[in-house]
């Protein structure tokens, strides 16, 4: 253990910059043995020397180490005192709303990834909590809806599929003066672009099954917060529903978060060029990304972001559905599929893949609508990405 402290204590000391802590962040070498990466404890319990001692394991839905280094990798990624970990994104919201009340009342985007929408309205509200979904860049219409049972605000920025950016640091100036939690579904920004928790929010998510993990090979969640009473009830309900991921999805994240500064700066580099491209093509009526600004009387919060991400939408001039068809089955480089993140550049269609579940009025409302196209862009080399999409819109 006196390894172990003191290795913290040095990185603590140092005030690693943030690719450094990519690879270094809340982590210490294996004391057993030394090793550099985190070992896989592929165990599901532990002994104990006498009844209720042990080595701070007992069974691993509670706690497992591979999972420990895990968590504290994202709490250092995003300056926050505690991280945990989930089976997945949404196991790891399911768990957030699991701290409320029936009759509280949750304010979201309403621009937001499908299943997110489909667990609060389809779940949660069926246990009476109470659902607003709206633009949460208009800040005016936000304060009209806050009453005394709204407990918490769910942010999405940049928001999916749209890219719109929402300005947190406003935001939680409007929450913290009637004592509302602040989160935010920091899964398309990663820490490397974007750190809420610096803006004010309490609480940051992430479906690391994306950009974290990086590769497309693991299914898994995380949060970052820094408040002690968050952590004692996030920790109950996280032990006590059991949607907790192996010590093998945790140490893939691991191993991709090594890498994530590297990986984002492609993303960014190649998604800047393809914004250029389709911004000039005679078939794309609009794009979308969050460099651009999509509406003057919304301005970009200044400083939120360090850049703009590897996620594009894009409208298509056509609207017939049978020739978007025809276009999203011609990629040969993009591979058309759910999720977004990997080292592969994907393509997908949310009216009928990521936001089928949302119903088409409010889809619609929001701005996806059957000719919404939407690119999460790799790091392969960008003339064979650009080439792929001239064959495909042509």
């Amino acid at each position: 253990m006196e390894g172990e402290i003191n290795f913290t204590f040095v990185l603590m000391k140092q005030k690693l910059k943030f690719n450094s802590r990519t690879i270094h962040g809340g982590q210490h070498p294996d004391v057993a043995y030394g090793a550099v990466m985190p070992p896989i404890y592929q165990t599901s319990t532990y002994r104990q020397t006498s009844p209720g001692q042990h080595k701070g394991y007992e069974y691993s839905r509670t706690h497992n180490p591979t999972r420990t280094a895990l968590e504290k990798s994202i709490a250092s990624l995003e300056g926050a005192q505690y991280g945990l970990a989930f089976a997945s994104g949404m196991a790891a919201i399911d768990s957030l709303t699991k701290l409320f009340l029936p009759g509280d009342h949750i304010i979201s985007t309403n621009d937001l990834y499908g299943g997110s929408y489909r667990l609060f309205e389809n779940v949660f509200a069926r246990y009476d909590l109470k659902f607003d979904f709206m633009d949460l860049r208009d800040i005016k219409h936000l304060q009209t809806l806050i009453h005394e049972s709204t407990k918490m605000i769910w942010i999405e920025t940049p928001t999916n599929p749209m890219m719109r950016v929402i300005d947190i640091k406003a935001i939680v100036e409007v929450a913290k003066q009637e004592d509302i939690l602040v989160a935010v579904d920091n899964t398309f920004a990663t820490p490397y672009l974007q750190r809420p928790l610096e803006w004010g929010a309490d609480l940051v998510m992430h479906s690391a099954t994306k950009y974290l993990s990086g590769h497309s090979d693991t299914i898994i969640g995380l949060m970052a917060y820094s408040c002690p009473d968050i952590d004692e009830r996030l920790k109950f309900v996280q032990n006590a529903s059991g949607a907790v991921p192996g010590p093998m999805d945790c140490y893939l994240t691991l191993r991709g978060i090594k890498t994530l500064h590297l990986r984002m700066e492609r993303h960014c580099q190649n998604a800047k060029e393809i914004v250029t491209f389709l911004s000039n093509h005679p078939q794309v009526d609009q794009v979308f990304y969050p460099g651009i600004s999509q509406d003057s009387s919304f301005q970009l919060p200044k400083g939120q972001m360090r850049d703009f991400g590897g996620m594009i939408s894009f409208q298509t001039k056509t609207k017939d559905l049978e020739k978007i068809h025809q276009v999203l089955s011609r990629f040969k480089v993009f591979t058309l599929a759910e999720s977004l993140g990997g080292v592969e550049s994907l393509v997908g269609h949310p009216a009928s893949m990521t936001h089928a579940s949302i119903p088409k009025r409010e889809r619609e409302r929001s701005g996806v609508f059957e000719n919404l196209i939407r690119l999460s862009v790799g790091i392969e080399d960008v003339r064979d990405l650009i080439q792929d999409l001239k064959q495909a819109l042509n």
